[in-house]
């Protein structure tokens, strides 16, 4: 896709919603193709197309600004989110969270869900670990690579 191809009336949309919920980065995405449309603070949304989603699956998205300070840097058993959304730690209001501080989880097993266009999304321990933090409240907006919690 080149940016002449790119549909300017789905990208005002898509940065309108932006714009609307406070989010800074949003995603569209069909079967041949993807969009992505990011705000940095102080600055407008900017589109980023992505024509072949199989290429684009192989090729994560590019790092974030590295910080400055070691305190900052990623925790190596840090479970971060694939996507932007709204994260729930529970599978249903009043009803108990999926993990909690001190559990022992299983690779696969369901450590959270986010909720992303509507659609809930199970967040899946890649691996086996005993669950340290959990760094996200139940309700609260998730950004894409944020962490969520910490598998050691």
């Amino acid at each position: 896709m080149k940016a002449s191809d790119v549909d300017s009336d789905l990208v005002r949309k898509l940065a309108d919603l932006l714009e609307e919920t406070g989010l800074t980065e949003i995603e569209y995405a069909t079967d041949s193709w993807r969009i992505r449309v990011v705000r940095s603070a102080g600055s407008t949304p900017a589109a980023a197309p992505v024509t072949n989603s199989a290429a684009a699956a192989n090729n994560p998205a590019p790092a974030q600004a590295a910080s400055t300070t070691e305190a900052e840097e990623s925790h190596p058993g840090a479970v971060t989110s694939p996507m932007v959304g709204i994260v729930y730690i529970t599978p249903e209001p009043g009803a108990k969270p999926f993990i909690k501080v001190g559990d022992a989880v299983q690779e696969g097993q369901t450590l959270l869900l986010i909720e992303a266009m509507k659609t809930f999304n199970e967040i899946r321990a890649q691996r086996a670990g005993k669950v340290t933090q959990i760094l996200v409240e139940d309700g609260a907006p998730v950004e894409y690579g944020e962490e969520l919690l910490i598998l050691e």
